[in-house]
Protein backbone atom coordinates (compact mmCIF):
# COMPACT_ATOMS: atom_id res chain seq x y z
CA UNK A 1 0.00 0.00 0.00
CA UNK A 2 2.81 1.89 0.86
CA UNK A 3 4.64 1.54 -2.43
CA UNK A 4 1.35 2.55 -3.93
CA UNK A 5 0.98 5.37 -2.46
CA UNK A 6 4.20 6.24 -3.14
CA UNK A 7 4.10 5.91 -6.73
CA UNK A 8 1.21 7.95 -6.96
CA UNK A 9 2.29 10.57 -5.19
CA UNK A 10 5.23 10.32 -7.54
CA UNK A 11 3.24 10.77 -11.04
CA UNK A 12 1.05 13.40 -9.52
CA UNK A 13 4.57 15.20 -8.65
CA UNK A 14 5.53 14.80 -12.46
CA UNK A 15 2.15 15.73 -13.60
CA UNK A 16 2.36 19.03 -11.50
CA UNK A 17 5.85 19.78 -12.12
CA UNK A 18 5.35 18.82 -15.99
CA UNK A 19 2.47 21.67 -16.16
CA UNK A 20 4.34 23.95 -14.49
CA UNK A 21 7.26 23.22 -16.55
CA UNK A 22 4.86 24.20 -19.89
CA UNK A 23 3.42 26.99 -18.55
CA UNK A 24 6.90 28.71 -18.03
CA UNK A 25 8.00 28.23 -21.42
CA UNK A 26 4.71 28.97 -23.15
CA UNK A 27 5.01 32.70 -20.89
CA UNK A 28 8.78 33.16 -22.67
CA UNK A 29 7.79 31.78 -26.12
CA UNK A 30 4.72 34.29 -25.74
CA UNK A 31 7.38 36.88 -24.54
CA UNK A 32 9.37 36.37 -27.06
CA UNK A 33 7.08 36.79 -29.68
CA UNK A 34 5.71 40.02 -28.30
CA UNK A 35 9.24 41.05 -28.40
CA UNK A 36 9.67 40.78 -32.48
CA UNK A 37 6.34 41.84 -33.00
CA UNK A 38 6.90 45.18 -31.27
CA UNK A 39 10.21 44.84 -33.38
CA UNK A 40 8.20 44.55 -36.56
CA UNK A 41 6.19 47.24 -35.56
CA UNK A 42 9.55 49.46 -35.18
CA UNK A 43 10.92 48.71 -38.16
CA UNK A 44 7.72 49.20 -40.14
CA UNK A 45 6.31 52.22 -38.65
CA UNK A 46 9.76 53.83 -39.44
CA UNK A 47 10.12 53.01 -43.11
CA UNK A 48 9.49 55.78 -45.57
CA UNK A 49 6.19 56.47 -46.50
CA UNK A 50 4.31 54.08 -43.83
CA UNK A 51 1.79 56.11 -41.75
CA UNK A 52 0.64 55.02 -38.50
CA UNK A 53 -3.47 54.65 -39.04
CA UNK A 54 -2.67 51.48 -41.20
CA UNK A 55 -2.95 48.69 -39.64
CA UNK A 56 -0.98 45.16 -41.02
CA UNK A 57 -3.50 42.66 -42.77
CA UNK A 58 -2.02 39.08 -42.38
CA UNK A 59 -3.12 35.87 -43.47
CA UNK A 60 -6.53 35.45 -44.12
CA UNK A 61 -8.05 34.05 -41.05
CA UNK A 62 -9.94 31.45 -43.06
CA UNK A 63 -6.70 29.91 -44.27
CA UNK A 64 -6.28 28.84 -40.78
CA UNK A 65 -9.62 27.01 -40.75
CA UNK A 66 -9.01 24.63 -43.73
CA UNK A 67 -8.66 21.28 -41.81
CA UNK A 68 -11.93 21.86 -39.93
CA UNK A 69 -13.52 22.58 -42.93
CA UNK A 70 -12.94 19.22 -44.17
CA UNK A 71 -9.85 19.01 -46.48
CA UNK A 72 -7.55 16.48 -46.32
CA UNK A 73 -4.55 18.42 -47.66
CA UNK A 74 -4.75 21.92 -47.32
CA UNK A 75 -1.43 22.81 -49.31
CA UNK A 76 -3.37 21.24 -52.29
CA UNK A 77 -6.51 23.52 -52.21
CA UNK A 78 -6.68 25.20 -55.34
CA UNK A 79 -8.23 29.15 -54.49
CA UNK A 80 -8.68 30.18 -57.25
CA UNK A 81 -11.00 26.88 -58.07
CA UNK A 82 -12.98 27.75 -54.46
CA UNK A 83 -13.19 31.20 -55.32
CA UNK A 84 -14.91 30.49 -58.71
CA UNK A 85 -17.08 27.73 -57.09
CA UNK A 86 -20.07 29.16 -55.55
CA UNK A 87 -20.74 26.12 -53.07
CA UNK A 88 -16.85 25.91 -51.94
CA UNK A 89 -17.21 25.66 -48.08
CA UNK A 90 -14.51 28.56 -48.12
CA UNK A 91 -17.00 31.02 -49.72
CA UNK A 92 -17.05 33.27 -46.44
CA UNK A 93 -12.90 33.90 -47.31
CA UNK A 94 -13.81 36.39 -50.23
CA UNK A 95 -17.00 37.00 -49.69
CA UNK A 96 -17.79 37.55 -45.69
CA UNK A 97 -21.23 36.66 -44.61
CA UNK A 98 -23.87 39.60 -44.47
CA UNK A 99 -23.65 40.23 -40.86
CA UNK A 100 -19.81 40.97 -41.53
CA UNK A 101 -20.10 44.75 -43.05
CA UNK A 102 -19.06 48.29 -42.73
CA UNK A 103 -21.85 50.60 -41.29
CA UNK A 104 -19.89 54.02 -40.57
CA UNK A 105 -23.19 55.29 -39.29
CA UNK A 106 -23.11 52.60 -36.40
CA UNK A 107 -19.70 51.02 -36.23
CA UNK A 108 -21.14 49.25 -33.13
CA UNK A 109 -22.67 47.48 -35.63
CA UNK A 110 -19.26 45.93 -36.83
CA UNK A 111 -17.47 43.10 -36.03
CA UNK A 112 -14.56 45.06 -34.88
CA UNK A 113 -16.63 47.38 -32.46
CA UNK A 114 -16.41 50.11 -33.99
CA UNK A 115 -12.71 50.50 -35.27
CA UNK A 116 -13.69 52.16 -38.24
CA UNK A 117 -11.60 50.42 -40.24
CA UNK A 118 -11.95 49.46 -44.03
CA UNK A 119 -12.10 45.58 -44.72
CA UNK A 120 -11.60 44.29 -48.08
CA UNK A 121 -14.61 41.95 -49.26
CA UNK A 122 -16.72 43.02 -46.42
CA UNK A 123 -20.38 44.93 -47.55
CA UNK A 124 -20.21 48.29 -47.54
CA UNK A 125 -23.37 50.46 -46.69
CA UNK A 126 -24.49 54.16 -47.62
CA UNK A 127 -25.55 56.45 -44.83
CA UNK A 128 -29.58 54.94 -45.23
CA UNK A 129 -28.20 51.57 -44.35
CA UNK A 130 -28.25 49.88 -47.86
CA UNK A 131 -25.02 48.31 -49.83
CA UNK A 132 -23.50 50.82 -51.70
CA UNK A 133 -23.39 49.94 -56.13
CA UNK A 134 -20.70 51.42 -57.30
CA UNK A 135 -18.81 48.72 -59.07
CA UNK A 136 -15.96 49.28 -61.70
CA UNK A 137 -16.20 52.62 -60.54
CA UNK A 138 -14.15 55.80 -60.07
CA UNK A 139 -14.08 59.00 -58.04
CA UNK A 140 -14.05 62.86 -58.76
CA UNK A 141 -12.75 65.16 -56.02
CA UNK A 142 -15.28 68.38 -56.99
CA UNK A 143 -13.25 71.46 -56.05
CA UNK A 144 -16.16 73.90 -55.84
CA UNK A 145 -17.92 72.04 -53.64
CA UNK A 146 -15.00 69.61 -51.16
CA UNK A 147 -17.13 67.03 -51.92
CA UNK A 148 -15.48 63.05 -53.26
CA UNK A 149 -18.16 61.72 -55.56
CA UNK A 150 -17.93 58.24 -56.10
CA UNK A 151 -19.67 56.65 -59.37
CA UNK A 152 -20.23 53.11 -60.81
CA UNK A 153 -22.10 50.20 -61.88
CA UNK A 154 -25.34 50.07 -60.58
CA UNK A 155 -25.54 45.89 -60.75
CA UNK A 156 -28.66 45.49 -58.10
CA UNK A 157 -30.41 43.59 -60.39
CA UNK A 158 -29.70 39.17 -61.39
CA UNK A 159 -27.07 38.24 -63.21
CA UNK A 160 -27.73 36.17 -66.69
CA UNK A 161 -24.81 34.48 -69.20
CA UNK A 162 -24.57 36.55 -72.41
CA UNK A 163 -25.37 34.67 -75.54
CA UNK A 164 -23.78 30.91 -74.93
CA UNK A 165 -20.20 32.90 -73.98
CA UNK A 166 -20.79 31.98 -70.30
CA UNK A 167 -20.07 35.86 -69.66
CA UNK A 168 -22.00 37.18 -66.68
CA UNK A 169 -23.63 40.49 -66.68
CA UNK A 170 -26.48 42.29 -65.24
CA UNK A 171 -29.38 44.44 -67.41
CA UNK A 172 -28.42 48.10 -67.31
CA UNK A 173 -29.89 49.90 -64.45
CA UNK A 174 -27.49 52.62 -64.94
CA UNK A 175 -24.63 54.68 -62.81
CA UNK A 176 -25.14 55.03 -59.42
CA UNK A 177 -23.13 58.51 -57.67
CA UNK A 178 -22.69 58.53 -53.89
CA UNK A 179 -21.10 61.42 -52.07
CA UNK A 180 -19.27 61.99 -49.51
CA UNK A 181 -16.81 64.83 -47.02
CA UNK A 182 -14.25 62.12 -45.68
CA UNK A 183 -14.35 58.90 -47.90
CA UNK A 184 -16.08 57.07 -45.58
CA UNK A 185 -19.60 57.85 -45.03
CA UNK A 186 -21.39 57.82 -48.49
CA UNK A 187 -25.11 59.34 -49.58
CA UNK A 188 -26.92 57.77 -52.31
CA UNK A 189 -27.06 60.16 -54.83
CA UNK A 190 -29.01 57.98 -56.92
CA UNK A 191 -28.74 56.89 -60.21
CA UNK A 192 -27.17 59.46 -62.38
CA UNK A 193 -27.15 58.17 -65.77
CA UNK A 194 -30.14 56.05 -66.21
CA UNK A 195 -30.44 52.83 -68.18
CA UNK A 196 -33.10 52.88 -71.71
CA UNK A 197 -36.08 49.90 -70.82
CA UNK A 198 -37.89 50.34 -74.24
CA UNK A 199 -35.67 51.62 -77.02
CA UNK A 200 -33.50 48.74 -77.97
CA UNK A 201 -31.58 50.68 -80.91
CA UNK A 202 -30.55 52.72 -77.79
CA UNK A 203 -26.71 52.34 -76.71
CA UNK A 204 -28.05 52.01 -73.40
CA UNK A 205 -31.14 49.93 -73.50
CA UNK A 206 -31.38 47.21 -70.66
CA UNK A 207 -29.75 44.22 -72.58
CA UNK A 208 -26.58 46.15 -73.56
CA UNK A 209 -23.48 46.41 -71.51
CA UNK A 210 -22.45 49.48 -69.74
CA UNK A 211 -19.58 49.61 -67.41
CA UNK A 212 -15.87 51.35 -65.86
CA UNK A 213 -17.95 54.79 -65.88
CA UNK A 214 -15.51 57.58 -65.11
CA UNK A 215 -15.95 60.99 -64.39
CA UNK A 216 -13.70 64.60 -65.06
CA UNK A 217 -14.72 68.17 -64.37
CA UNK A 218 -14.02 70.44 -67.56
CA UNK A 219 -13.00 73.70 -66.31
CA UNK A 220 -13.45 75.82 -69.24
CA UNK A 221 -16.72 74.38 -69.92
CA UNK A 222 -18.16 73.96 -66.40
CA UNK A 223 -19.04 71.06 -67.36
CA UNK A 224 -19.10 67.38 -65.83
CA UNK A 225 -17.88 64.63 -68.47
CA UNK A 226 -18.74 61.16 -68.00
CA UNK A 227 -16.71 58.05 -70.18
CA UNK A 228 -17.78 54.50 -69.67
CA UNK A 229 -17.59 51.25 -71.68
CA UNK A 230 -20.40 50.82 -74.09
CA UNK A 231 -20.93 47.35 -75.63
CA UNK A 232 -23.52 44.96 -76.61
CA UNK A 233 -24.66 41.68 -74.66
CA UNK A 234 -22.22 39.71 -76.42
CA UNK A 235 -19.26 42.33 -76.88
CA UNK A 236 -19.04 43.02 -80.11
CA UNK A 237 -19.48 46.43 -80.28
CA UNK A 238 -16.56 47.65 -77.94
CA UNK A 239 -17.38 50.94 -77.54
CA UNK A 240 -16.75 53.81 -75.88
CA UNK A 241 -19.87 56.35 -74.34
CA UNK A 242 -20.06 59.71 -73.43
CA UNK A 243 -22.37 61.61 -71.13
CA UNK A 244 -22.72 64.89 -69.74
CA UNK A 245 -24.06 67.06 -66.84
CA UNK A 246 -23.44 70.42 -65.48
CA UNK A 247 -23.96 68.96 -61.55
CA UNK A 248 -21.52 65.94 -60.13
CA UNK A 249 -25.22 64.48 -59.19
CA UNK A 250 -26.38 64.51 -62.47
CA UNK A 251 -28.66 63.57 -64.42
CA UNK A 252 -26.04 62.82 -66.77
CA UNK A 253 -27.42 62.99 -70.57
CA UNK A 254 -25.69 60.63 -73.22
CA UNK A 255 -24.64 61.87 -75.94
CA UNK A 256 -22.90 58.96 -78.04
CA UNK A 257 -20.53 56.42 -78.14
CA UNK A 258 -18.10 55.80 -80.77
CA UNK A 259 -14.88 53.77 -81.38
CA UNK A 260 -11.91 55.95 -80.41
CA UNK A 261 -9.27 56.35 -82.82
CA UNK A 262 -10.81 53.62 -85.32
CA UNK A 263 -10.27 50.44 -83.07
CA UNK A 264 -12.39 48.68 -80.80
CA UNK A 265 -12.53 49.54 -76.92
CA UNK A 266 -13.11 47.55 -73.99
CA UNK A 267 -11.90 48.26 -69.84
CA UNK A 268 -11.34 51.41 -70.51
CA UNK A 269 -10.37 54.76 -68.09
CA UNK A 270 -9.89 58.53 -67.92
CA UNK A 271 -7.25 60.46 -66.49
CA UNK A 272 -7.15 64.22 -66.07
CA UNK A 273 -3.52 65.51 -65.64
CA UNK A 274 -2.28 68.61 -63.85
CA UNK A 275 -2.68 70.73 -66.70
CA UNK A 276 -5.95 70.11 -67.50
CA UNK A 277 -5.73 67.73 -70.37
CA UNK A 278 -7.15 64.91 -70.14
CA UNK A 279 -6.37 61.31 -71.73
CA UNK A 280 -8.68 58.33 -72.44
CA UNK A 281 -7.25 54.85 -71.81
CA UNK A 282 -8.55 51.67 -73.34
CA UNK A 283 -7.51 47.93 -74.00
CA UNK A 284 -7.83 47.08 -77.78
CA UNK A 285 -7.55 44.60 -80.44
CA UNK A 286 -9.24 42.13 -78.54
CA UNK A 287 -7.47 43.19 -75.18
CA UNK A 288 -3.75 42.61 -77.20
CA UNK A 289 -2.40 46.02 -76.51
CA UNK A 290 -3.59 49.34 -74.36
CA UNK A 291 -4.27 52.80 -76.52
CA UNK A 292 -3.11 55.87 -74.66
CA UNK A 293 -4.38 59.83 -76.60
CA UNK A 294 -5.71 62.91 -74.88
CA UNK A 295 -9.56 64.23 -75.63
CA UNK A 296 -9.82 67.52 -76.90
CA UNK A 297 -10.65 70.58 -74.54
CA UNK A 298 -14.41 69.96 -74.34
CA UNK A 299 -13.57 66.44 -73.47
CA UNK A 300 -16.33 64.72 -75.45
CA UNK A 301 -14.26 63.38 -78.12
CA UNK A 302 -10.45 62.19 -78.86
CA UNK A 303 -8.13 63.89 -80.79
CA UNK A 304 -5.92 62.23 -83.96
CA UNK A 305 -3.23 61.84 -81.26
CA UNK A 306 -2.81 58.02 -79.93
CA UNK A 307 0.08 55.99 -78.62
CA UNK A 308 0.05 52.57 -78.28
CA UNK A 309 1.51 50.80 -74.91
CA UNK A 310 2.11 47.06 -73.49
CA UNK A 311 1.54 45.73 -76.72
CA UNK A 312 1.56 41.84 -76.77
CA UNK A 313 0.89 41.86 -73.35
CA UNK A 314 -2.99 41.19 -73.04
CA UNK A 315 -3.60 44.08 -70.39
CA UNK A 316 -6.88 45.36 -69.07
CA UNK A 317 -8.54 47.53 -66.31
CA UNK A 318 -6.14 49.72 -66.54
CA UNK A 319 -6.02 52.63 -63.30
CA UNK A 320 -3.59 55.41 -63.47
CA UNK A 321 -2.18 58.24 -61.12
CA UNK A 322 1.07 60.41 -61.03
CA UNK A 323 3.77 61.10 -58.54
CA UNK A 324 6.50 62.98 -58.73
CA UNK A 325 6.91 63.82 -62.48
CA UNK A 326 6.16 59.82 -62.95
CA UNK A 327 2.94 58.08 -64.32
CA UNK A 328 1.76 55.01 -63.28
CA UNK A 329 -0.39 52.56 -64.34
CA UNK A 330 -1.35 49.52 -62.44
CA UNK A 331 -3.56 46.51 -65.25
CA UNK A 332 -4.62 43.10 -64.57
CA UNK A 333 -4.34 40.38 -67.05
CA UNK A 334 -7.32 39.23 -69.04
CA UNK A 335 -8.89 35.73 -67.57
CA UNK A 336 -12.44 36.48 -67.58
CA UNK A 337 -13.71 36.71 -64.03
CA UNK A 338 -11.14 34.21 -62.64
CA UNK A 339 -8.36 36.79 -60.81
CA UNK A 340 -5.75 36.99 -62.21
CA UNK A 341 -1.67 39.53 -61.64
CA UNK A 342 -1.99 42.87 -61.29
CA UNK A 343 1.05 44.44 -62.80
CA UNK A 344 1.90 47.91 -62.40
CA UNK A 345 3.75 50.09 -65.25
CA UNK A 346 5.82 53.44 -65.12
CA UNK A 347 6.26 56.35 -67.64
CA UNK A 348 7.58 59.91 -68.25
CA UNK A 349 5.23 60.95 -70.51
CA UNK A 350 1.36 59.61 -70.56
CA UNK A 351 2.16 58.55 -74.20
CA UNK A 352 5.17 56.44 -72.96
CA UNK A 353 6.95 54.66 -73.47
CA UNK A 354 5.97 52.62 -71.05
CA UNK A 355 7.73 50.18 -68.60
CA UNK A 356 6.81 47.45 -66.69
CA UNK A 357 7.80 47.53 -63.26
CA UNK A 358 6.43 44.73 -61.14
CA UNK A 359 3.63 43.17 -59.24
CA UNK A 360 3.11 45.43 -56.42
CA UNK A 361 1.21 43.20 -54.27
CA UNK A 362 2.42 41.69 -50.93
CA UNK A 363 1.45 40.38 -48.01
CA UNK A 364 -0.43 37.35 -47.36
CA UNK A 365 0.33 34.38 -49.31
CA UNK A 366 2.12 33.61 -52.88
CA UNK A 367 -1.46 32.77 -53.71
CA UNK A 368 -3.28 35.59 -52.60
CA UNK A 369 -0.34 38.31 -54.23
CA UNK A 370 -0.62 36.46 -58.24
CA UNK A 371 -4.49 37.42 -57.46
CA UNK A 372 -4.33 40.43 -56.55
CA UNK A 373 -5.88 39.52 -53.47
CA UNK A 374 -8.77 38.09 -55.81
CA UNK A 375 -10.10 41.64 -57.01
CA UNK A 376 -9.37 43.53 -59.92
CA UNK A 377 -8.13 47.01 -60.46
CA UNK A 378 -10.78 50.05 -61.20
CA UNK A 379 -9.27 53.58 -59.90
CA UNK A 380 -6.12 54.79 -57.62
CA UNK A 381 -7.30 58.23 -55.71
CA UNK A 382 -4.69 60.55 -54.03
CA UNK A 383 -4.94 59.50 -50.15
CA UNK A 384 -6.61 62.85 -48.58
CA UNK A 385 -4.20 64.87 -45.83
CA UNK A 386 -1.19 65.77 -48.55
CA UNK A 387 0.64 62.91 -47.54
CA UNK A 388 3.26 62.32 -50.21
CA UNK A 389 3.50 59.47 -52.40
CA UNK A 390 0.17 57.76 -50.60
CA UNK A 391 -2.69 56.84 -52.76
CA UNK A 392 -5.87 54.64 -52.39
CA UNK A 393 -6.10 51.31 -54.70
CA UNK A 394 -9.63 51.15 -55.28
CA UNK A 395 -11.11 47.12 -56.73
CA UNK A 396 -13.49 45.17 -57.28
CA UNK A 397 -13.82 41.49 -55.81
CA UNK A 398 -16.11 40.71 -58.84
CA UNK A 399 -19.00 37.67 -57.97
CA UNK A 400 -19.90 35.87 -61.29
CA UNK A 401 -22.45 33.98 -59.58
CA UNK A 402 -24.08 37.38 -58.55
CA UNK A 403 -22.79 40.02 -59.40
CA UNK A 404 -25.05 42.18 -57.05
CA UNK A 405 -22.89 40.74 -54.56
CA UNK A 406 -19.28 41.82 -55.57
CA UNK A 407 -17.37 43.50 -52.99
CA UNK A 408 -15.22 46.48 -53.18
CA UNK A 409 -11.05 46.11 -52.09
CA UNK A 410 -9.47 49.69 -51.01
CA UNK A 411 -6.01 49.58 -50.06
CA UNK A 412 -3.33 51.90 -49.12
CA UNK A 413 -0.92 52.27 -51.79
CA UNK A 414 2.61 54.16 -51.21
CA UNK A 415 5.29 54.64 -54.35
CA UNK A 416 8.73 54.34 -52.61
CA UNK A 417 11.84 55.00 -54.77
CA UNK A 418 15.33 55.80 -54.16
CA UNK A 419 17.81 58.65 -55.38
CA UNK A 420 19.49 55.78 -58.20
CA UNK A 421 18.20 56.05 -61.58
CA UNK A 422 18.78 54.02 -64.88
CA UNK A 423 17.20 55.10 -68.25
CA UNK A 424 15.49 57.64 -66.78
CA UNK A 425 13.17 55.80 -64.35
CA UNK A 426 13.87 55.44 -60.72
CA UNK A 427 15.93 51.84 -60.22
CA UNK A 428 13.96 50.81 -57.77
CA UNK A 429 10.69 53.12 -58.38
CA UNK A 430 7.68 50.92 -57.58
CA UNK A 431 4.20 50.60 -56.13
CA UNK A 432 5.46 49.30 -53.14
CA UNK A 433 3.02 47.26 -51.13
CA UNK A 434 4.91 45.14 -48.84
CA UNK A 435 3.93 47.19 -45.93
CA UNK A 436 0.66 49.12 -47.07
CA UNK A 437 -1.41 48.10 -49.91
CA UNK A 438 -2.52 44.85 -49.87
CA UNK A 439 -0.94 44.38 -45.88
CA UNK A 440 -2.89 47.55 -44.87
CA UNK A 441 -6.10 48.07 -43.25
CA UNK A 442 -7.75 52.13 -44.42
CA UNK A 443 -8.75 54.17 -41.45
CA UNK A 444 -9.37 56.92 -43.81
CA UNK A 445 -11.16 59.02 -41.59
CA UNK A 446 -8.54 59.96 -39.84
CA UNK A 447 -6.49 61.57 -42.78
CA UNK A 448 -9.02 64.19 -42.95
CA UNK A 449 -7.79 67.29 -40.09
CA UNK A 450 -10.79 68.60 -37.63
CA UNK A 451 -12.26 71.45 -38.74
Amino acid sequence: MARLIFGRRCTFRRVVCGLVCSLIIFQIYSFIVRIYVEIGKIKRNSLPGFHPLLHELVEPEGLTLLPPFGFRDPDKVNLFDEFLNQSSLLRNIFFPDHAAFVDPIDPRKDLDNGSLYYYPGRIWLDTDGHRIEAHGGGILYDERSRTYYWYGEYKNGPTYRAGGMGVARVDIIGVGCYSSKDLWTWKNEGIVLVGEEKNTTHDLYKLNVLERPKVIYNDKTGIYVMWMHIDDAAYTKASVGIAVSKSPTGPFEYRYSLRPHGFDSRDMTIFKDDDGVAYLIYSSLRNKELHLGPLNEDYLHVTNVMAKALVGQHREAPALFKHQGVYYMVTSGCSGWAPNEALVHGAKSMLGPWETIRNPCMGANAVFRIATFFAQGTFVLPMPGGIPGSFIFMADRWNPSNLRDSRYVWLPLTVRATEEWYNGFPLKSRINEKHLIMEGLLKIIDYFPEE
